[in-house]
């Protein structure tokens, strides 16, 4: 199991397009994917899950990531809460 605190800088926070992405990308891995805000653990495979956090500009989060690929699910999901979600697939 790996944890991962983010302050998250997307400018409006997780709202439906960046939970979106978010979600989609979380739903690539194997591992088991959960955000906790305060007292809140919540799916991160879960779109409804991740918009009830109602995730703020400014606000921190910790991804925890359990299984396979939990390295590399960690880091990208990283990536997109810091507003860099232009690194993902490639052609």
């Amino acid at each position: 199991m790996v944890t991962q605190k983010v302050v998250v800088t997307e400018p409006l926070g997780l709202h439906l397009r960046p939970a979106g992405v978010f979600c989609e990308e979380s739903l690539k891995y194997k591992s088991r994917i959960q955000i906790r805000k305060g007292t809140s653990l919540l799916n991160a495979k879960s779109i409804l899950g991740v918009l009830a956090a109602r995730v703020k500009c400014g606000d921190e989060v910790e991804i925890i990531c359990e299984g396979p690929d939990e390295e590399e699910a960690i880091e990208r999901l990283t990536e997109i809460l810091k507003g860099n979600n232009e690194g993902g697939e490639q052609g």
